[in-house]
């Protein structure tokens, strides 16, 4: 997905091939949208899209989950060359009213280089009439909240959690399946025709929880770097052979460093394998040394 803010690491550090000349900052791995579709590469069932699947095999690729229209995750790695739109994305009541899809989501930093933030929630306790106030006035970088991070970090946004991502990262994500992205604030950029960038100010007004300050980063309990009701995201160092899942549920597996393989599937850094619930051998095998994955499940 060509965006403004794009760049080329995609290219360089996960070996994606990109259209020349283009400044790509999305690229969704696992995907059930009208627009867009992931297809199975190999194997009896090649060329199915994953909405085929959903919908033709459920039971049999993805065991006992939750119904819903379409596969309720959408996976995405993101290459931020400059910084994104000060953005939210709505709660379902406030989606619902806005003809919108809400949009609760999760970060993993593959890469960052040194200085790289995230922009989360508010610095300071903030009302609704001071940011906007601060929006007109240019200066509503000043009220939100930056996180140094590294690779390795990870951050959890609810909905209606207030946030950018600064130049320099490389990220993972993790979302719901929605595709609605309120931008409130675009830093005075302009496209490539000298035209300010589109601004959904008073859908993000009305989106925007204004009592999150300060939030955290994810810290990890062992294994799991988050668990909610729509995912659960793991990562593993992968030392040793691991059954990827019990046998009856399916999980998605990202590759972050070293190299794994899993029936006849080898994976390299930011590749991405669905792993099907009635899948025989599901044993994830290292490769190389230093291997560590995310694994991606929906909880039951």
């Amino acid at each position: 997905m060509e965006r403004i803010w794009g760049g080329r690491k995609l290219a360089e550090l996960f070996g994606k091939n990109l259209p020349a000349n283009k400044r790509i900052g999305e690229s969704w791995e696992i995907v059930d949208r009208p627009e867009a579709q992931s297809v199975v590469a190999r194997g009896p069932l090649k060329g199915k899209t994953l909405h085929e699947l959903w919908k033709e095999g459920r039971l049999l690729i993805f065991g006992e989950v939750p119904n819903a229209p379409r596969f309720p995750l959408l996976i995405k790695l993101l290459d931020a060359h400059e910084k994104l739109s000060l953005q939210v994305h709505p709660p379902e009541q406030v989606a619902r009213k806005l003809g919108g899809e809400p949009k609760t989501e999760f970060w993993y930093v593959a890469a960052a280089d040194p200085g790289a933030e995230l922009l989360l929630g508010f610095c300071k306790p903030s009302t609704r009439v001071q940011f906007e106030n601060a929006l007109r006035e240019g200066t509503a970088a000043d009220y939100v909240h930056k996180i140094r991070v590294k690779p390795g970090d990870a951050a959890f946004l609810p909905a209606g959690r207030l946030h950018a991502v600064s130049a320099g990262n490389l990220l993972i994500e993790v979302q719901q399946n929605s595709d609605t992205t309120y931008r409130v604030f675009d830093w005075n950029r302009r496209d490539d025709s000298g035209q300010p960038r589109q601004l959904h100010i008073k859908q993000a007004m009305a989106s925007i929880d204004f009592k999150d300050v300060t939030p955290k980063l994810v810290r990890p309990k062992g294994e799991t770097l988050v668990r909610h009701e729509l995912f659960e995201v793991q990562k593993w160092n992968l030392d040793s052979p691991r059954e990827a899942t019990p046998r009856g549920q399916f999980a998605v597996v990202c590759c972050v460093t070293g190299k794994l393989r899993c029936a006849d599937v080898d994976l390299a850094p930011g590749e991405f394998f669905l792993v099907p619930a009635r899948l025989q051998d599901r044993q994830l095998q290292p490769r190389r040394k230093g291997t560590r994955l995310l694994r991606i499940t929906i909880p039951a």
